[in-house]
């Protein structure tokens, strides 16, 4: 039994994948039938067992009005007596059916139902024998008659034409009852879970092959064997695959190797021309947005956007540069700068990239930055611009960035602290490391090829200083350098 059920399921696999859906469907239905037909019958067993006994039905109470009424014929004027209560309320048996009974002058004398129905006489006499409809409840008034056929009274008698539980069980049978109603519902909404679970099961397994088969080529791996086998739609796209994996492991494993360092080394230089590609593009849409700049203000506006194109261009012919960090021979390009001047002159860049966001840079210096020192400019300023194009990506809307510079005797010590997320503990344990990629990292979003923060510190090396990282007591990200002075000789 256990081989045939195999067999079934692997002749279910091999189905398209529409046939699969429309006889999980027919089953789902199918099922849902036969289940709710099966438990109609057992509520109607149920039902013709405590019909009666622990449920009254409808009309019960209706057809004992004949019946009443013959018992108050027989007991005529007696019934206006206390005495005849306990009678006429056996013959109308249960508490389904209030009654009053009432003298002829529409006074009730006694009964369950205390409400005043009749308010006088004339309005009594003309509803004997009469059954009216108030309130969503029938009421019959059957005359009460002395033995000289005069009329002493009536008895008022109030029901509904719905079911009642004569035990006090109608909590539990309604709800029974209820669910039975319901349970069409509820195996439609089983059985789904059941057959599509099953069907799911049927697509999901080649899918999941091929999701950790997509994955290993991702990683470079292309060890691995799609054991899937099926006449339907999956399984011609997981022998696809499989094709596609032996043409990928036979043109692709040498030209992966070869193209590693060259894939790398694009990377680092794509995240360097970011940060001018950014400035041009922020001055020539204020240029093209605002026809009012003219004269020094339009010259120093192309200027800067002249300024970073030629920095651009001077960045994809260093395709080496990377590589050159790490030269032991690399010679420096000392000129001679006024540090507080060199700074301004940033400032006016970064708060122009900054303003569409609404980012407020502030500058503070300390020491005598007026004074020229001579030091590596380019480097300097790539070392600024990958900081600064950090704090900017990650510094929200109406944050701050502030950058200070303390000048020494013989060395200058840079601060950029913004108040962005700051760097979790794997970032400020790696993130100065080559081709770091951390997870939501300052480092790894929008693209970064994890060089960023490995030039600056390999360039502050350079220089003579250090580079590091930390976190500033408000919660934003610090990044600080150093770099040596050469001062000039006068």
């Amino acid at each position: 039994m256990e081989q045939n059920l195999r067999k079934n399921k692997t002749k279910m696999e091999d189905r398209p994948l529409v046939t699969q859906f429309r006889l999980t469907f027919i089953r789902i239905i199918a099922v849902s039938i036969l289940a709710t037909t099966a438990t109609y019958l057992f509520a109607a067993v149920l039902y013709g067992r405590l019909e009666y006994g622990r449920i009254y039905p409808a009309n019960y109470y209706e057809n004992r009005i004949p019946e009443v009424e013959s018992y108050i014929r027989r007991e005529n004027a007696r019934l206006l007596l206390r005495e005849g209560e306990e009678g006429l309320k056996n013959a109308i048996g249960g508490e389904g059916m209030p009654y009053q009974v009432l003298d002829n002058k529409c006074n009730v004398l006694y009964g369950t139902n205390r409400e005043k129905i009749f308010s006088s006489k004339g309005q009594l006499y003309n509803n004997l024998n009469k059954t009216l409809r108030r309130q969503g409840r029938y009421i019959y008034t059957a005359p009460v008659i002395d033995d000289n056929g005069d009329i002493k009274g009536a008895v008022v008698l109030s029901y509904q034409l719905k079911p009642t539980y004569p035990k006090g069980n109608g909590g539990w049978i309604k709800l029974i009852f209820t669910i039975v109603l319901l349970s069409p519902f509820v195996y439609i909404i089983v059985f789904t879970q059941i057959f599509s679970k099953r069907f799911a099961g049927n697509i999901n397994k080649p899918l999941n092959m091929l999701t950790e088969a997509s994955h290993k080529i991702k990683q470079r791996d292309l060890d691995f064997d799609i054991d899937y086998h099926s006449n339907n739609e999956l399984g011609r796209l997981c022998s696809a695959f499989s094709e596609m994996k032996e043409e990928l492991a036979r043109s692709l494993s040498a030209q992966w190797r070869m193209e590693q360092e060259r894939v790398e080394m694009v990377e680092a230089l794509a995240h360097d021309l970011k940060s001018p590609l950014s400035v041009i593009r922020v001055y020539s849409e204020a240029l093209l947005d605002d026809e009012r700049i003219s004269g020094e203000r339009l010259g120093r506006y192309l200027a800067v956007i002249k300024e970073n194109a030629e920095r651009s261009s001077s960045l994809v012919q260093q395709m080496q540069y990377t590589s050159d960090l790490e030269r032991q021979d690399a010679r420096l390009n000392l000129v001679s700068i006024k540090p507080g001047e060199f700074l301004r002159k940033k400032m006016y860049e970064y708060e122009g990239r900054a303003k569409p966001k609404d980012i407020e840079i502030t500058l503070k210096t300390h020491g005598d930055v007026e004074t020229p020192m001579t030091v590596d400019a380019d480097r300097l300023e790539r070392i600024l611009d990958n900081i600064v194009s950090n704090s900017l990506e990650y510094t929200p809307a109406g944050g701050r960035i502030g950058i200070s510079l303390e000048v020494k005797e013989d060395e200058a010590v840079y601060k950029i602290c913004d108040t962005g997320c700051g760097f979790n503990k794997r970032d400020l344990d790696r993130a100065l490391s080559r081709f770091y990629r951390g997870d939501q990292s300052r480092t790894s979003g929008g693209g970064h090829s994890g060089l960023g923060l490995y030039i600056v510190k390999q360039l502050a090396g350079q220089l003579g200083g250090y580079a590091k990282i930390y976190n500033a007591r408000s919660g934003g990200a610090c990044a600080e350098f150093s770099h040596k002075i050469f001062r000039e000789q006068s």
